[in-house]
């Protein structure tokens, strides 16, 4: 008997930990995912990870930081989780994303998975870059107030 193998976020509700790596003084560091991506090919993010078997969405965002970015990061506070919906290829998706800020050394970030990610580059939340990922922009326009004390002052 062949089995069909599950895609999450097609086949099941997906589970992500996304993260809003900051230095703690306004800026917001994003990556320009690679022609290598599942999805959202060259748009900028900044990173989440499939929630994993056997972790807590905290345990799993802060091994996506450093397999991502090569370093530690401290949890600042998380957003309410929430459903993401979109289109894949045509596909309808939905994932369950639980969203954290998360604090991070600037003089200790790199690019860890080169082959997902093309650069990486710091931001200001009023001086985002073009295109964004379509699971941020979701989540900053309705969840804005959440991300205002985060703000350069």
């Amino acid at each position: 008997m062949n089995k069909k193998i599950q895609i999450p976020g097609i086949d099941y509700i997906g589970i992500t930990t996304p993260f809003y790596c900051n230095d703690g003084k306004g800026n917001f560091l994003l990556h320009r995912r690679s022609k290598n991506c599942r999805d959202e090919q060259r748009r900028w993010d900044l990173g989440s990870g499939q929630l994993e078997f056997g972790l807590t969405p905290e345990q799993n965002v802060l091994k996506e930081v450093f397999e991502e970015y090569g370093c530690s990061g401290t949890i600042q506070s998380q957003l309410p989780p929430h459903s993401i919906f979109r289109k894949h290829q045509g596909v309808d998706t939905h994932w369950l994303a639980i969203p954290f800020f998360v604090q991070v050394d600037p003089q200790k970030v790199k690019i860890s998975e080169p082959t997902k990610i093309d650069e990486i580059a710091w931001f200001t939340l009023d001086n985002l870059p073009t295109p964004l990922h379509s699971g941020f922009s979701y989540t900053l326009k309705t969840y804005k107030q959440y991300f205002e004390k985060y703000k350069k002052r």
